[in-house]
């Protein structure tokens, strides 16, 4: 069985120690998720173990391996093959992106190579030649299947399919393609590839989600080792089947996935405060037998007591104290306030169409977003989701129809790509820049967003990619707001970083309207899903979960129908139709109830004697009902189709 295993591994990255003792242990088939804070040293432990990261030497210290790290152990099985996942890979100009997917192939094509050689020698070679050929021809032969050699289309075509490569992409050149695509492609070069041990940095960026759910299965079925470091706790809920936490440059391994190890974390600090709390009483205790001995001693002027008391100390001075754990730790303290409310209609589109020369994103679509809602939009990559959000900004225009946001709507808008004025000034001074504020009290605001001491001093230019977003937020997140609009609002972010901005919004009083792939956030954050379908945006009431749940509802019913071809002869059909009548019967009269409903409210507000309480009472419950009615109508148009 393949088995790799780490053992106290201690690297600096030039002066700068990044861990000090990590241990792993990784078999054939495991599924290893590596999460930590951002800068904890996840990436460096993947490249060591693709040996990627060069030697540290330092004169006199002592050089266990030349897989490059300064101290411990890294074991692998003998022949064992590694692949990384590059985020940043380059070829030469000129490469297709199916010349890239085929250097999976590259050991295939050498032993396919050396047989094709051996059938022109073999034609002409006799007796003990040819019995030589002929038995090396047969090793090449098993050595080409067990390497999947006969098996190249079908791999080919699978991770295409996967990870939607089209037979145009695949023309494409891979130095023009956008940083995304070259990883994507980059990706499947590597699952084509498929081996011993596979090690993924960050997997589930640029992909989208049907592609990303794609990758779980694939990933669950794989035979050898994967190491997944990844932010995504959904994507490691569903693949992986252990976790290493990398904290303080130490690590700890728990069994389970995401959710488990949680679990399990919390309970281990359940128990380790408690025992801490029963060393700390016997301490002092300790302690204070120690200056009481030394008290009597000076009393009573008996060495006896000073021999004690030294005894009791020394036992002192050689315990191992058990650490405090820590259970808050440093980061984001984001205090999200929404400024006056808007009107109803937060945002609204009517009619709109949208077209790029002769590829169509949106055709007659009308949309409503009203105020107080969390709203994800979700759709394929390409599907129209940014061109979307850029129409609403104002920095594309509809070809017809209108996107427009309602009365009083102030809003604040975190892009996917975040770019400031000014990238050689300080965090400092980008913060203050259209700001009257004090320096006291900018940092003192900037500390909440993780930015202490001397990094508010750092060039914009130097911030790594969570520390732009996290600048950008602490710009939009001081403007008064009642509109938050965010585009994959959690790239970048570690898992710790993400839970803190989840619970900022979650108290945030006014409108959120985001585009994401993280499934986790979108479970916690959305009320409502408006998915990209058929040049249209349709509504889903509900997270992800849900969402997934009602689309495999109506993927299911569609199945059933169209496996029917004769209706007559199918009692279950029509008893399928019935209950399909049932159910539309039944939405039609709640609908036709809410509607009552809605008048006798809307008579009760007119009245011109009404106090102000009954009013705001009045208001809510229209709300309401407005809601639950636009739910029943959305209900009505699936069964009616």
């Amino acid at each position: 069985m393949l088995e790799l295993k780490l053992n106290g591994i201690k690297k600096y990255m030039e002066a700068t120690l990044v861990v000090k003792d990590v241990s792993l242990e990784v078999y054939e088939g495991d599924k290893v998720g590596i999460v930590g804070a951002n800068g904890s040293g996840k990436s460096t432990i993947l490249k060591l173990i693709a040996g990627i990261e060069p030697m540290n030497y330092y004169p006199g210290y002592p050089q266990t391996s030349s897989h490059g790290y300064d101290e411990g152990l890294i074991h692998m099985s003998r022949g064992a093959t590694t692949a990384y996942l590059e985020q940043s890979p380059v070829y030469p100009k000129g490469v297709k992106v199916s010349d890239v997917l085929n250097l999976a192939f590259e050991e295939i094509d050498r032993v396919e190579k050396q047989m094709r050689e051996l059938e022109e020698q073999m034609t002409f070679l006799q007796e003990d030649e040819l019995q030589w050929a002929l038995t090396k021809y047969s090793d090449l032969t098993q050595l080409f299947e067990v390497k999947g050699g006969y098996e190249r289309e079908e791999k080919m075509s699978r991770v295409c399919t996967g990870l939607q490569l089209t037979e145009s992409f695949l023309e494409r050149e891979f130095d023009l393609l956008s940083g995304g695509e070259k990883t994507t492609v980059i990706l499947g070069k590597l699952l084509i590839h498929e081996p011993d041990i596979l090690l993924l940095d960050e997997p589930t960026n640029h992909l989208d989600m049907e592609s990303i759910e794609w990758l779980e299965g694939y990933l669950k079925s794989y035979k050898g080792m994967v190491i997944i470091v990844s932010h995504d706790r959904y994507f490691l809920d569903n693949v992986v089947t252990k976790i290493m936490e990398i904290e303080d440059m130490s690590s700890i391994s728990y069994k389970g996935n995401y959710s488990a190890f949680i679990s399990q974390k919390e309970e281990n600090m359940r128990i380790q405060y408690e025992h801490f709390r029963e060393q700390q009483k016997r301490i002092h205790r300790m302690e204070k037998t120690v200056l009481s001995l030394r008290d009597w001693a000076m009393r009573a002027d008996n060495t006896k007591f000073f021999k004690r008391a030294a005894s009791v100390q020394k036992k002192l001075d050689k315990m191992d104290r058990i650490d405090k754990p820590v259970f808050d730790r440093r980061n984001m303290r984001l205090d999200v306030r929404a400024t006056e409310r808007s009107g109803n209609e937060t945002i609204k589109a009517v009619g709109l169409s949208k077209r790029y020369e002769n590829k169509k994103i949106f055709n007659n679509t009308d949309v409503m977003i009203r105020f107080g809602e969390r709203v994800g939009l979700l759709g394929p990559n390409g599907s129209g989701k940014t061109t979307f959000l850029k129409m609403l900004m104002g920095e594309e225009r509809p070809d017809e129809g209108v996107l427009e946001f309602g009365a009083n709507v102030k809003a604040a808008y975190l892009p996917q790509n975040i770019a400031f004025n000014n990238e050689e000034v300080t965090v400092l001074d980008c913060f203050r820049e259209d700001l009257s504020i004090h320096e006291g009290k900018a940092r003192e605001y900037l500390a909440k967003f993780m930015f202490y001491k001397g990094t508010v001093f750092k060039k914009v230019k130097h911030l790594s990619g969570g520390e732009r977003i996290r600048l950008k937020l602490a710009m939009l997140l001081f403007q008064d707001t009642n509109l938050l609009i965010l585009d994959e609002p959690t790239n970048h972010l570690d898992i710790d970083s993400i839970e803190t901005l989840e619970e900022a919004l979650e108290d945030f009083g006014g409108t959120i309207f985001f585009i994401s792939h993280d499934r986790y956030f979108i479970n916690r954050m959305a009320e409502r899903i408006l998915a990209v379908e058929d040049y249209s945006l349709r509504s889903y009431h509900g997270n992800y979960d849900e969402y997934k749940s009602e689309i495999e509802r109506i993927q299911s019913l569609k199945e059933r129908k169209g496996s029917v071809d004769d209706e007559s002869k199918n009692p279950f059909r029509k008893s399928e139709v019935i209950n399909e009548e049932m159910i539309l019967a039944k939405v039609l009269k709640k609908i036709e109830r809410l509607e009552n409903d809605l008048r006798e409210i809307d008579l009760a507000m007119e009245t011109g004697h009404i106090e102000y309480d009954e009013l705001i009472n009045l208001y809510s419950r229209k709300l309401d009902v407005v809601k639950e009615l636009d739910a029943e109508m959305e209900l009505w148009l699936r069964y009616s189709e």
